[in-house]
């Protein structure tokens, strides 16, 4: 049975992700690519849907034990997990190597104390747990093989198969070593080389050193802010740049709810913050990389700019359901791929305008048709700035006139107009200026109740949307405005759970509701971020700085968040981990810092 989600570690190669549970289960990979099928599935379902158990031996019929610690080592992806047993205590090392070949998931046990009775139980099962493959033996190496897709597996100690599982059981002594590696390869080609877990243990906490020495902020927050840019950087895609939302699927908004989508592409949306968190930060050749993606994922057709590609920029991200996987903790269904890509979302033209403004702003090289690509997407949204879109909470529901898709339209229109006004591009900057004026006007027009001295969901709506925080941190409204302030008032007043956190708008419970879709979900996690900054922003520092301390006591043991809070379960829901909420605990930690509202 799968654990709670912060139960769960982050290892990864930054191509692709395993999840490991506190008993020592790995639950979730997928291999080769994040958005590949999943070797181990049983996050989604149970053991028989693929698993890699690695931990002290217990009694048969009982749960494997927890781990009584683990961390991370120093700044790294490197998972350490230790168990106090009666006979001694054990450490298992997690890691997965800076891919260099074979992509592959390293375990290596350690000796602490006292001689400790361990097992290795590994159930491999494709295509999410649907396919049984072929498990053999090729020169003392086991390999599953099924279709396209090879997994070998390597260790010295013994191992033998049982109930279509390969087990190995030995005893580890005081500073003995013992490893265990699982590496894929296309079946059809040789085999992938011999691990060497040693070195290339090495190698993996050399590389996120010298990574994470680039790191420009050294505030207060440092060891958050460290960890959330370690997960960022997990979360991208190294051959193309690309940053996925997060490395997993269907895990639940709403547990034992249909509120479960696919985050393995890359959002327009999710990876611009993102970029601009790394830039705030020292990280350029991320920005850069990104930028690369983004020109080769529009190929000059903006136009018909998707929110969402895949991780190397492809356009087709059907939607489909796996009926054979019963879902985390019953969520059904299991989706895979994702229907909101043929969504229209303005906001996005926003995000990525000002993603490549800020690149520009901190002297990254320039390129040419980044400019040129800006100066599209504004003559597109030109001309369809004031139709109605699903918005950025990619609702399911009709589409409505957001006020978040026209504050970020204007954020698109203003960013390009300052771009003319530096010099550096040529455009229409009278006609450009006039149409920043004319959203800003119908804005604050037909979006702004004056009764309730407050921004509105959509236009004519009396529901208000935490995306709505974001007014003033994009400079459409100063943050001393009485508007942003009762907007912010508002917010924090109306869609606050009893503890403080925040939900991104009213769910009814069914699909009359503005998503059309049916139960409800929990806090979203960086819209109460986004509430820390508003706070910290209008002069309410010190409350900013205890929200922002509350929503880090959120995170689990090793530093990661999930999308969501449960203010009734008291547990993480929703993807995990999600970059849509590391990204927005950097800016706060920087805002903060920046301010001097911090503790101690």
């Amino acid at each position: 049975m799968a654990g709670r989600i912060e139960d769960y570690a982050l290892i990864g190669d930054m191509q692709t992700a395993a999840l490991i549970c506190r008993d020592g289960t790995a639950d979730w990979l997928c291999l080769p690519r994040f958005d590949s099928h999943a070797v181990f599935a049983g996050l989604l379902g149970t053991d028989e849907h693929g698993f890699w158990r690695l931990g002290p031996a217990y009694p048969a019929g009982s749960e494997p034990p927890a781990a009584d610690r683990r961390r991370y080592r120093g700044d790294s992806l490197v998972l350490e997990s230790e168990w106090d047993t009666p006979r001694g205590t054990v450490r298992v090392i997690d890691f997965m190597p800076p891919r260099d070949g074979a992509p592959q998931l390293i375990r290596i046990v350690e000796g602490v104390s006292g001689r400790v009775p361990m097992q290795s139980a590994l159930r491999m099962r494709f295509s999410y747990g649907w396919v049984v493959p072929w498990v053999h033996k090729v020169d003392n190496r086991t390999v599953a093989v099924a279709g396209p897709d090879s997994v070998w597996f390597d260790t010295d100690m013994d191992t033998y198969g049982e109930d279509l599982t390969t087990y190995a059981d030995f005893t580890v002594a005081p500073g003995e070593r013992i490893a265990f590696t699982i590496s894929w390869q296309a079946s059809h080609k040789e085999p992938p080389s011999l691990p060497e877990p040693e070195s290339s243990l090495q190698a993996t906490e050399d590389f996120w050193r010298e990574w994470v020495d680039q790191c420009t902020y050294h505030g207060p927050y440092r060891d958050a802010v460290i960890r959330s840019l370690i997960t960022l950087k997990a979360l991208t895609y190294a051959p193309t740049g690309g940053i996925v939302a997060a490395p997993t699927t269907s895990l639940p908004e709403d547990i034992g709810g249909i509120r479960n989508w696919d985050y393995r592409f890359t959002w327009l949306r999710d990876a611009a913050i993102t970029l601009t968190s790394l830039l705030r930060t020292g990280y350029r050749e991320e920005a850069r990389a990104w930028r690369e993606w983004l020109l080769r994922a529009v190929a000059g057709d903006p136009e018909n700019l998707q929110i969402m590609y895949g991780i190397a920029g492809e356009r087709e991200l059907g939607e489909t359901e796996l009926s054979w996987l019963p879902g985390y903790e019953g969520s059904q269904p299991v989706r895979v791929g994702n229907g909101a890509a043929g969504q229209l979302q303005l906001d996005v033209y926003g995000e990525v305008t000002d993603a490549l403004h800020l690149a520009h702003m901190t002297g990254l090289a320039r390129n040419d048709y980044a400019s040129l690509l800006q100066l599209k997407l504004i003559a597109y949204l030109e001309d369809h700035w004031d139709e109605p879109d699903e918005g950025i909470w990619e609702v399911r529901g009709p589409r409505r006139h957001f006020v978040h898709s026209k504050v970020m339209a204007w954020v698109a229109v203003d960013r390009t107009v300052k771009l003319i006004e530096s010099g550096d591009v040529d455009g229409p900057l009278e006609r450009w200026r006039a149409l920043r004026d004319e959203i800003h006007r119908t804005v604050c027009e037909q979006g702004y109740d004056k009764e309730r001295n407050t921004f509105t969901q959509s236009y004519g709506s009396k529901e208000l949307d935490a995306s709505l925080l974001l007014i003033p941190q994009v400079g459409f409204l100063p943050p001393d405005d009485k508007r942003v302030i009762g907007t912010i008032e508002a917010i924090q007043r109306e869609l606050s759970t009893p503890d403080g956190f925040v939900l991104r708008y009213p769910t009814s419970g069914d699909e009359a509701g503005v998503d059309g879709l049916p139960g409800d979900e929990g806090a979203f996690l960086a819209c109460s971020f986004w509430l820390a900054d508003d706070l910290a922003m209008i002069g309410r520092v010190e409350e900013a700085r205890k929200l922002f301390e509350k929503l880090l006591s959120l995170r689990n043991d090793l530093g990661l968040l999930a999308e969501e809070w449960d203010p009734k379960l008291q547990r993480q829901v929703g993807n995990f981990p999600q970059a849509f909420s590391h990204v927005p605990l950097i800016d706060t930690a920087l805002r903060l810092t920046a301010s001097g509202a911090y503790g101690g």
